[in-house]
């Protein structure tokens, strides 16, 4: 269930947008920051406050990558695939990744702090290879780097 004070921020949000439609990756975003994911309950509920569908709001959902529909861990890693990434050893990166956390891609690690994503284009062509962390983007990065990388983020839950 949405905390009043975060329904309300969210009721103002739409209100400010010149549809509802067009508020609605900001509240998906938010549910999602809020409950670590958007669950189907999510859903119902961003449904409600945009006066959408469900079914609408679905898909949407499903159309951008960084809206996640299962549960993730603490930190979802996009390690981008994009041509350019690829080009200058993203492929790399992303075994060094998955080797580290001892998961493949598309998994999360059995603390459920990383889960490791591909990304189509993290539209940091001019840094690649391109990870990001959150709302963090970080190039280039190296195969070399990623232990400390790892351990930059473990340290922010603490």
């Amino acid at each position: 269930m949405i905390p009043i004070s975060l329904k309300q921020e969210l009721q103002q949000r739409i209100t400010r947008a010149v549809t509802n439609r067009e508020a609605a990756v900001d509240v998906m975003k938010e549910l999602q920051r809020h409950y670590g994911w958007l669950s189907d309950e999510a859903v119902v509920e961003a449904a409600e406050l945009l006066e959408l569908s469900p079914l609408q709001v679905e898909e949407l959902a499903t159309f951008y990558e960084m809206i996640y529909r299962r549960p993730v861990g603490r930190h979802v890693i996009h390690v981008c695939d994009s041509i350019s990434c690829w080009s200058l050893g993203g492929e790399s990166l992303l075994q060094q990744f998955e080797q580290l956390l001892g998961i493949e891609v598309g998994g999360t690690t059995a603390d459920g702090v990383f889960t490791l994503l591909p990304c189509c284009c993290l539209g940091n062509c001019g840094n690649a290879p391109a990870v990001m962390s959150g709302e963090r983007q970080l190039g280039p990065v190296s195969p070399e780097s990623v232990p400390a990388l790892l351990a930059e983020l473990r340290n922010t839950l603490r």
